[in-house]
Formats: structure tokens, C-alpha cells, sequence
């Protein structure tokens, strides 16, 4: 972005248009004082009404009045996943089931699913939140937003619907799949707004441009995409490809889903709604806290979150964050991208490589599209990568095996691996209506 003075950002402040505008510029010294009221009030909600808490707190011997200043969140002790599925289903709620207004859940495909309880008034703030996002990624008022977020225990469908009417929108609640319909869709009822996953985004424009649609020439203008690690490129091939500003938006179910943070227009990182979440960035193996602007694993805490409070949730998530103020306006601090998931991390010969790295690498390169997966085996005591690319349309197969030369070089002098890559031809690579499946994994279990 590069530095902007202080007077050009006070007159951004003052023009820019903002959801809550007391709330997004509130000083970060007033804002530092809401946080702490609601840490401690947080803190003595989860002590008691949840069991693990109670007995973790009075282990730590740390009480609600014994935050003085919000460095003592470090006295708490961490949540984490494993919590959530050792206590299932609703051994971490902080109030009786009966009393709730809707259950969550993850898909549970390594194991038990996590579930996550609202109470009406989680759903309210929710809601609030979510109009906040999509405000601050460029939706309006009376626009219509194309909401191909998949629906159901999938927080991303329902969050962001319940969002965009918050805000005044019009919503077309249409999920995922039907690609072909959707384009339709949004043709036919000109969205300026399209919400997914930043893989399924690109699904939809291959389709449409298969059916000889632009829609770059659509009403969309805005996309706001998440749910899965993405890059700076994938960013570009998007905003190329269908014509909008592709901002980042970042949650989880855990915490509350789509709506921890955001970008704004600016694009400069994803401004995290402080007053509702704390955030940490720690060591992921110490477990210790890390200086502003040094990446490590992001730590979060609820701070009004009544059915599931969470109390130092380790995200395994990877970013840095800044308090530095944005051109934009905003106080809220902001996270960088998100490069990958502690427990995604590949160690190749010796060096430690994020998906969203290889990706980096591939999404534009001459030659192929901009779907692959990450085939990962166990070589003695390290990991082996397959990368499978997929040709670009039209390109003739006598041209593959310098493609993956190709490939092969530049990860290798950018990433610092070498790998084995394979291309096949398109429409090969599965397609994701949803997440998408980045790395197959098939080291034997336990490896």
C-alpha cells in the first residue's frame, strides 16, 4: 500500500461510507477497554457454566478479576479442536441445548464432526457481523448477492445469507453445484455481488466461459471469497476472469463462521472485528506469543459469544497481523492472507512448504489452468509431492512433458523442492462445489 500520512487517512476516515462507523473507527485505546470488559465477562461465563473450563481456569488459579490488561489473556489456558470432539456433542456449551436457536457442525471426515451451538442472540450478532463484512467488502444496500456458499451445517450457506439480509440485500440463496443454472442466475437477475469459495469461483467461470458467457461483462463487481486458503494469484486469475475486486473474508465455525475478519476495498489485509474477537498470533510450538508483524499461528478468543464461548482457540491458521492504521479508515487490526495451517505444513527434504506456496506458483503460468492437487507420500522419513496440473484448454498433448519441465523449474527455484509433476488434461482435476481438496494425502496413517 505504501505510507499514507495521517491526514489523508483521517479524511478517508471522515468520507469513507462504513457499516458501524463508531464501532470500525473507534480508537484503539477505547477499543482496548471494550475488549478487556468483555474478556472478563467472557472469561466468568465459560468458568460457570463449562466443566473444562472451570477445571483448566482454577488449574491456571486465574479468575475473570484477575485480568488487569489484555496481555493477561496469556494466563489462559488454549482451547482447541481436539477439545471439541473429546467433549461431544455439547460438552463445551455454556448454556442447556434446549435453550439454543441452531447447531452447527463440521463434516466430521477425520473423525467425530465439531459442533457448534447459537443462541438467538449469537444468531443476532452474527447476523450483525456478517452485514458489517459484506459493507466492508463493497456489498450495499439493495444489491443482490449471489450466495453460492453451500447451505446446511456448512456455517458459510446460512452466515452469510442471514448477513447480507442484515445488511439490506437481496439474497439468492442458490448454493453450490448446478454450475450452468448459476450463471443463469446471475445473468438473469443481475448480482453484483458473488459470494464462495475462491476454487468454486473459478469453476463457475470456466463453465461460463465454456458456454461462451463473459462475465466480466455481468453486473458483478464485487466478490467476496473464503473457506479455504487462497493466493495473491488465484486473487488475480479471478478478478481477471470474472471481472470483480476478490476480497478475502476469513472465519470459522468454531468461533462463530464467515465474519471474523475481512478485507476492505483497499486490500491490504483482513481487518479483524476486534470488538467481538480477541486475536493472538503465538509460536505454534512453544505455544508462546509473537511480536507484532512475525507470523505464527493465530489464537482467538470470543468476547460475546453466549452458547460456545472459546477461550484462546488455536486456529492452527498461519498469518501475521498489524494494528497499523488503514488507509481505509478502520481501526481494527489486520491479518495478513492466510498462508496455510500449521497442520497443513509438508516438510519436503528438509523444508517446510504451505500448499498455498506451490500455488502461488502455478495459478497463471503459460500453459495450464488454474486446478491441481498436491499428491503427498511418504518417502522414508519425509514427505513426497505429485503435483497434478491440469493443460490449459486447446494446449496439444505433445506439449505436456515441457509443461511439467516448466513447473518442475519454478517450484523448484521459488518454492526451494523438488517434486514430481504430472499434467493432465482438462476437466481432470476434480471440481469443488465447495472446499476445495487441495493435497491428497496417501501416507499410510499414523506416518
Amino acid at each position: 500500500m505504501g505510507s499514507v500520512t495521517r491526514t489523508v487517512i483521517d479524511a478517508l476516515a471522515k468520507s469513507a461510507d462504513f457499516h458501524a462507523p463508531q464501532i470500525e473507527t473507534m480508537p484503539r485505546e477505547q477499543l482496548a477497554e471494550l475488549q478487556l470488559d468483555r474478556l472478563r465477562a467472557t472469561v466468568r461465563h465459560a468458568a460457570e457454566n463449562v466443566t473444562l473450563h472451570r477445571a483448566r481456569l482454577n488449574a491456571a488459579a486465574v479468575r475473570a478479576e484477575d485480568l488487569r490488561s489484555l496481555a493477561d489473556v496469556q494466563r489462559l489456558p488454549f482451547t482447541t479442536k481436539a477439545d471439541l470432539r473429546d467433549h461431544y456433542p455439547f460438552g463445551l456449551f455454556a448454556l442447556p441445548v434446549e435453550t439454543l436457536a441452531r447447531l452447527h457442525a463440521s463434516s466430521g471426515t477425520t473423525g467425530k464432526p465439531t459442533v457448534v451451538g447459537y443462541s438467538a442472540d449469537d444468531l443476532s450478532t452474527w447476523a450483525d457481523l456478517m452485514a458489517r463484512t459484506l459493507h466492508c467488502a463493497g456489498a450495499r444496500r439493495g444489491d443482490v448477492i449471489h450466495n453460492a456458499y453451500g447451505y446446511g451445517l456448512f456455517t458459510g450457506g446460512l452466515g452469510t445469507h442471514y448477513g447480507a439480509e442484515r445488511l439490506g440485500a437481496v439474497v439468492v440463496p442458490v448454493s453450490g453445484g448446478s454450475t450452468e443454472r448459476q450463471i443463469s442466475l446471475i445473468t438473469d437477475f443481475k448480482a453484483r455481488v458473488l459470494c464462495a469459495t475462491p476454487s468454486y469461483a473459478l469453476a463457475i467461470a470456466e463453465v461460463a466461459e465454456q458456454q461462451g458467457v463473459d462475465l466480466r461483462k455481468s453486473a458483478l463487481r464485487v466478490g467476496m471469497f473464503g473457506a479455504e486458503p487462497w493466493s495473491q494469484a488465484m486473487r488475480e486469475e479471478i478478478e481477471a476472469r470474472i471481472g470483480v475486486r476478490a476480497i478475502d473474508n476469513y472465519g470459522l465455525s468454531e468461533v462463530m463462521g464467515p465474519g471474523v475478519a475481512v478485507e476492505c476495498e483497499q486490500q491490504d489485509g483482513l481487518h479483524g472485528w476486534e470488538d467481538h474477537f480477541l486475536f493472538e498470533v503465538i509460536d505454534p510450538e512453544t505455544g508462546m506469543p509473537l511480536p507484532e508483524g512475525e507470523a505464527g499461528e493465530l489464537v482467538i478468543t470470543t468476547l460475546t459469544k453466549q452458547a460456545l464461548p472459546m477461550l484462546r482457540y488455536r486456529t492452527r491458521d498461519i498469518t501475521r497481523i498489524t494494528t497499523a492504521r488503514c488507509a481505509c479508515g478502520r481501526t481494527h487490526l489486520r491479518m495478513l492472507r492466510i498462508a496455510g495451517r500449521s497442520d497443513d505444513m509438508l516438510i519436503i527434504r528438509g523444508v517446510n512448504v504451505y500448499p498455498s506456496q506451490i500455488e502461488a506458483v502455478l495459478v497463471g503460468r503459460p500453459g495450464i489452468a488454474p486446478h491441481y492437487q498436491l499428491v503427498v507420500e511418504r518417502a522414508g522419513h519425509l514427505d513426497a509431492v505429485t503435483i497434478e496440473v491440469e493443460a490449459a484448454p486447446g494446449v496439444p498433448s505433445d506439449g505436456y512433458a515441457a509443461i511439467a519441465g516448466d513447473v518442475r523449474h519454478h517450484v523448484k527455484s521459488l518454492v526451494g523442492i523438488t517434486t514430481t509433476v504430472r499434467v493432465l488434461q482438462p476437466g481432470e482435476v476434480p471440481r469443488s462445489q465447495g472446499k476445495a481438496v487441495r493435497v491428497r494425502d496417501l501416507r499410510p496413517k499414523g506416518a
